[in-house]
């Protein structure tokens, strides 16, 4: 199993929203070697869709991946996966919802990166794209939608599928780019896969306490409450951060009780957001934190048994030679989710007396101020409402929309900002009581529990019952 999601972290100063997360792989395939029919190609992308400067019409290379194994040719349906705030190697391999499916409709797949991540970036290097402020500018959801719709064009044309039915696919916040690919580019895809999709996070629509609400035990609770206080109680000490290094075996000394808080947020909130019925993680921590051996009394300890644990899992069993302060530097996807928090996915995330969490609320003015201080402009927290909408959610996509799957398990704590109930015959909520974030278009395994199977099949005969529609239109229009 690998964890691949950052739920807070400090840079420059400036703490910001979580990572949305990428599907979870119990293994990396050498697909390289192997191949499996992948093929790497590069588009020639227009650096800025919507203005028509000088600059605009400068291109980059933007990676995208076909495989035509299961295609039937001609106008067969194609999946298009959207990549996310992440380079797409993980995506690129014979397994998952898209690959196990693709039979089923003989598509053709198609992967597309994200702009300024793997090797789509512009302006010659990272460095160049993302420290210019101007360059800066071009790196948005907007813009990636276009970039999608574009490609995806390419595609159809390259491959004589004009009329080829597409169907994009996307998780956390790939799922809201299909969401939202849906609704601005009606004409290149016919429906949308959104798995864990947190469109309502944003603005006034979704509490700011939600997503650090997590369901555990009373005992595991109270430890963990009661932590943050013993944390400060012990750093107050002389030499108090080197008794708490070598308590919990950080990578290199502490240097303030916030790295050490930091990491114990990370380390809670990716095991509620991962929590699977294979992995458990949160219980597993649990029981690690309340059946710590020789600790008595020692919070502490026990807490530093629940660490030990949720790097057990997240290494494959394998422990980890230090805990807590990793070296993250180079990190893209920080790098590159940084900024897009600091520029349209305003979230609003904090914590209150109630949760297990120290408290620490949401301030809007202070976001501002820290991204400002770090970029030189402002958020705009309220742009993904006005852009794509999601007040009176209900209203607009059964006016505005059809064809979208929202799927959510309700273990993740970003499901809470999702759409859970069904909207039209067409917009349909799948929640699982006991999934977690974009489980459903994880690899499928034969421990799979039998809802999860479930959830696939439905999602499968929904998209099957798309394309039919789609094909029957097309041919009623073309008499």
């Amino acid at each position: 199993m690998v964890i691949f999601v950052s739920t807070s972290f400090h840079a420059n100063g400036l703490k910001l929203r979580p990572r949305l997360g990428r599907i979870r792989r119990s293994r990396i395939l050498e697909q390289k070697d192997s191949n499996h029919g992948f093929e790497t190609f590069f588009y020639n992308q227009t650096i800025d869709h919507f203005s028509y400067g000088p600059e605009s019409y400068q291109t980059f290379p933007q990676r995208y991946v076909i495989n035509s194994k299961f295609w039937g040719g001609g106008n067969s349906p194609i999946l298009a996966f959207l990549g996310a705030e992440a380079p797409i190697d993980d995506n690129i391999q014979p397994s998952g919802f898209t690959y196990e499916n693709a039979h089923q409709f003989k598509a053709l797949i198609v992967i597309l990166e994200h702009r300024y991540y793997g090797k789509s970036v512009p302006f010659g290097s990272r460095k160049a794209a993302l420290k210019n402020a101007r360059h800066r500018g071009y790196f948005n959801s907007a813009q990636a939608l276009a970039d999608y719709a574009s490609i995806l064009l390419h595609i159809k044309d390259k491959y004589n599928a004009t009329h080829a039915p597409v169907i994009a696919i996307g998780a956390s916040y790939g799922g809201e780019l299909a969401t939202w690919f849906r609704l601005k580019y009606p004409h290149v895809v016919i429906g949308s896969l959104a798995s864990s999709a947190p469109i309502l996070y944003y603005g006034d629509i979704t509490p700011w306490t939600t997503y650090h609400s997590v369901d555990t035990s009373e005992e595991c609770f109270q430890t963990i409450k009661k932590s943050w206080s013993e944390i400060d109680n012990i750093a107050s000490k002389p030499d108090g951060l080197a008794i708490l290094s070598k308590k919990f075996k950080t990578c290199t000394p502490l240097k303030n009780t916030t790295e050490l808080k930091d990491g114990l947020d990370t380390v809670y909130s990716e095991a509620a957001q991962y929590d699977s019925p294979s992995n458990i993680p949160v219980k597993r921590i649990c029981n690690a934190i309340e059946n710590a051996p020789n600790c008595g009394d020692d919070i502490l300890c026990k807490i530093a048994a629940g660490v030990v644990e949720a790097y057990l899992l997240e290494y494959d069993g394998n422990n980890s030679r230090c805990y807590i302060n990793e070296d993250r530097t180079g990190d893209e996807s920080d790098e590159g989710w940084e900024w897009q928090s600091c520029s349209e996915m305003v979230v609003p995330m904090g914590k209150d007396k109630n949760s297990m969490y120290q408290p620490e609320p949401w301030n809007l003015t202070k976001y501002i101020k820290d991204c400002k201080e770090q970029y030189g402009v402002s958020p705009r927290p309220s742009w993904v409402l006005t852009y794509y909408g999601g007040h009176d959610i209900k209203l607009i996509l059964r006016r505005s929309t059809s064809n979208i799957i929202f799927s959510n398990g309700m273990r993740d704590p970003f499901s809470r900002g999702g759409v859970l109930e069904n909207i039209s015959d067409s917009i349909i909520a799948l929640s699982t009581k006991h999934g977690s974030h974009c489980l459903d278009l994880d690899e499928a395994k034969k421990s799979d529990p039998d809802w999860l199977v479930q959830q696939r099949k439905t999602e499968v005969k929904i998209m099957q019952g798309w394309i039919t529609q789609y094909y029957d239109d097309f041919k009623a229009i073309n008499k």
